[in-house]
């Protein structure tokens, strides 16, 4: 049994010591131009609290430097409903505005929703009874789970789950939903994981996530009933670009060991797979990362060459296809050998197939992007037709690494055959 008692690990998990008339849960609510919405949520989840909620609560709402009336109308909720304030940031940022009220506040549990509640509330007690009780440290609503009711639109189940694909490939994580706004933390285990996260933004939620579970610490999962709020003012481009970027910041930190990580140890209580696995972990990907980075450097050199001495004497789009097909061939056979470490013949077919399938995806998106060029303009200068192919290849890049890894080449953990049982 661990017994670290440093001055920066965590007590030992334990049922929370209520204090008679103090809150025992702060629910954030981060908002930006949500003069329309914010009074239904409030009132509603300040109706569900009273009549659900066998505790004391606070209702925090968190105004991200609106310029519509939100600041009025937070202002005349927090006058009129009992446990209700507002506070006012000048700096937009749904993780900074979280982090801000979080570290301030006296409340035992933290909690945050988006403001369109499309989590069914019936969630809310279920969601942080573990964290009272002691037996978790943080708590998250999945959306993923097969006993959740779900109502969304295709393009935005795709980007959930290929976004949650993305952050077990890359970053070896094991819970099931990173986006969904309906988590709760412990504050203790808040005072000493806020510091360690960098985002003020979207990313906010998975990178307080990530370095949660690698330190060891439990995350309980709910499933939710949600539906999709059709009037979302996500900006899913931009913030799917500050996530990629989130992605590669942490697995870089985490490669390295350059996140103190040993801070929010428990003397007991964490799981102590973690302890044996991360390690392991943490050094392949380091590995696989140089390797992938440096087939992948030779790889864009290739293309650009081919696609070049291609386009000499045919069109863009030919010259495309046929310069990403043999420099994805030669892509495909390098990572196989020199990142990922498989050698010899068997399934080598097989892998190129796969591999195929995913130069077929780096292809859509590179041909794509040319489509949308040719539409802009007429005759477009070869210079930027290689500026826009660079960029397209650099988003191709990121999810051929993430399907190498989870489809292609996956880790084998082959078991040793015993002789003396298999003569038996």
């Amino acid at each position: 049994m661990r017994t670290d008692t440093s001055p920066g690990a965590l007590p030992a998990r334990a049922p929370l010591a209520l204090v008679p008339g103090e809150p025992v849960l702060d629910v954030v609510i981060p908002v930006f131009n949500e003069e329309k919405d914010l009074g239904p949520c409030v009132r509603r989840l300040h109706e569900h609290l009273t009549r659900t909620f066998p505790y004391p609560f606070r209702i925090t709402v968190a105004d991200n430097a609106s310029t519509d009336r939100t600041p009025e109308v937070a202002h005349g909720l927090a006058s009129v409903l009992d446990g209700v304030r507002s506070i006012r940031l000048e700096e937009k940022g749904r993780g900074r505005a979280l982090r801000q009220v979080w570290s301030a506040s006296d409340a035992p549990v933290l909690a945050y929703m988006d403001v369109d509640l499309s989590t069914d509330l019936n969630a809310l007690l279920p969601l942080v009874a573990p964290l009272i009780s002691g037996h978790s440290d943080l708590a998250i609503g999945t959306r993923l789970a097969r006993s959740s009711r779900v109502v969304r639109g295709a393009k935005r189940e795709f980007i959930s789950r290929a976004y949650n694909l993305l952050l077990r490939s890359s970053l070896a994580a094991r819970f099931s939903d990173a986006q969904c706004g309906f988590k709760a933390i412990r504050r203790e285990v808040a005072e000493r994981l806020l510091p360690l996260v960098e985002d003020t933004g979207w990313f906010f939620d998975t990178e307080l996530l990530v370095l949660a579970e690698r330190a060891g610490l439990r995350i309980h999962e709910v499933p939710v009933d949600w539906v999709d709020d059709p009037d979302s003012t996500v900006h899913i481009v931009r913030t799917a670009t500050e996530d990629l970027k989130g992605v590669w910041r942490v697995g870089r930190a985490l490669a390295v060991g350059a996140l103190p990580l040993d801070r929010l140890a428990r003397p007991f209580g964490d799981d102590p797979r973690d302890r044996s696995v991360l390690p392991e972990v943490e050094s392949g990907l380091a590995r696989q990362l140089l390797g992938f980075c440096a087939v992948g450097a030779l790889s864009t050199v290739l293309y650009l060459l081919l696609y070049s001495a291609f386009r000499a004497g045919t069109g863009p789009q030919f010259a495309n296809g046929a310069a990403l097909l043999l420099s994805a061939i030669a892509n495909t056979a390098a990572n196989r050998r020199l990142t990922f470490g498989v050698r010899g013949r068997d399934r080598a077919v097989r892998h190129q197939a796969q591999g195929l399938v995913v130069f077929g995806i780096g292809l859509a998106l590179t041909s794509g992007s040319l489509a949308a060029l040719g539409a802009a303009t007429a005759d477009p200068a070869h210079s930027t037709e290689l500026a826009v192919l660079i960029t397209a290849n650099l988003a191709a890049t990121v999810l051929r690494f993430l399907l190498f890894r989870a489809w292609v080449f996956p880790e084998r953990r082959d078991t040793p055959v015993n002789v003396k049982d298999d003569i038996r």
